[in-house]
């Protein structure tokens, strides 16, 4: 009897296993079978969104002028490129990520560009933050190339990218927005569009300009309490229960120790530069010009990163106005 009930478990076993690998195979191959994706930008935020990409089982193609980003992100299972060309020639989806409109010009329409090789019905996804006239003119040429180019920049920060959970604000036709989505969703919780080739890029400017100003006003907020007496863990409690409570003070504190995992705990590296966001709102400065829109603390708060990059901050994180405002107290 026992030997018979040995035998049963036995085939059981051998029966779940056998199930078991069908069940793997299959998934391998839904994940072979994802279409090759390229990415051209692996900076603080592309890397971890061609990373993303690569754990969703899409194949990634890669470009970045860093050699250093792209062996790791190879190591990691992409492949890499010699130039945005290359990759364009082997996709017909590719996402960017790049740091300013000139950067964009080049990578797309430059020589050895995306527009030298995209092939018809390609969908180009652009995540970088630049003048949304820059989208539109690039979304002209892709259109004359039979590409769709769409802008798609981000909100959320480094952490943010690094887990998925991005928020896209895109701009572009309708009717390409589904494909869209279906690939962003794989690198993002909130997928939005905005309206028409730009419109993206204008909602990416205004919350940019916000959150300077909201950086701004709890760096000032805790500085002020802190040399007040008050312990900054303490405070930024009282702030996050209260009606100052924002982004600034409860998700990425300026103030070292206060939230953990975030530049201002170590020493403002990584995250969203300085002079990336001083790029931003010279572009929100530039559009509010340009519809006659009155924006006295974007201006201000422009003003204060322009003085932070003149002061060296440029490389370190844009909550570095904390820091910032504690060097021009000892100054005093």
């Amino acid at each position: 009897m026992a030997h018979t009930i040995s035998k049963i478990s036995k085939m059981a076993f051998l029966m779940t296993l056998r199930k078991a690998r069908r069940s793997f195979s299959s998934s391998t191959r839904v994940l072979s079978s994802q279409p090759a994706v390229g990415f051209v930008g692996l900076g603080n935020m592309g890397n971890h969104m061609a990373r993303n990409l690569l754990k969703k089982g899409y194949p990634v193609v890669a470009y970045d002028i860093s050699q250093e980003s792209l062996a790791a992100l190879k190591k990691d299972g992409a492949s890499v490129a010699g130039t945005p060309a290359e990759v364009a020639k082997g996709v017909t989806k590719l996402v960017s990520m790049l740091p300013a409109s000139a950067e964009v010009q080049e990578v797309y329409a430059g020589k050895d560009g995306i527009f030298s090789t995209v092939q018809k019905g390609t969908l180009l996804l652009d995540s970088s933050t630049i003048d949304p006239s820059v989208s539109q003119d690039m979304a002209a040429k892709a259109e004359a190339l039979g590409a769709v180019f769409m802008d798609a920049p981000v909100s959320g920060g480094v952490n943010a990218a690094r887990d998925g959970v991005l928020t896209f604000m895109v701009g572009g036709p309708e009717g390409s927005f589904a494909e869209a989505k279906e690939l962003l969703d794989n690198l993002g919780k909130n997928i939005v569009h905005c309206g028409a080739v730009g419109t993206g890029q204008g909602a990416k400017i205004c919350n940019n300009m916000l959150l300077a100003i909201s950086m701004i006003g709890t760096s000032e907020a805790m500085n002020l309490g802190i040399r007040l007496g008050l312990d900054p863990k303490l405070l930024a409690s009282v702030l996050n229960t209260s009606s100052g409570r924002c982004w600034s003070s409860e998700i990425y504190n300026p103030v070292p120790g206060v939230v953990q995992g975030v530049p201002s705990g170590n020493d403002y590296k990584g995250g969203f530069g300085t002079a990336l966001m001083m790029k931003d709102l010279g572009l929100a400065q530039n559009a509010a010009s340009s519809v006659k829109a009155n924006t006295p603390l974007g201006a201000a708060a422009l003003q204060i990163y322009r003085t932070m990059v003149n002061h060296g901050f440029g490389g370190k994180d844009f909550s570095s106005a904390y820091l910032f405002l504690q060097e021009q107290d000892k100054s005093k």
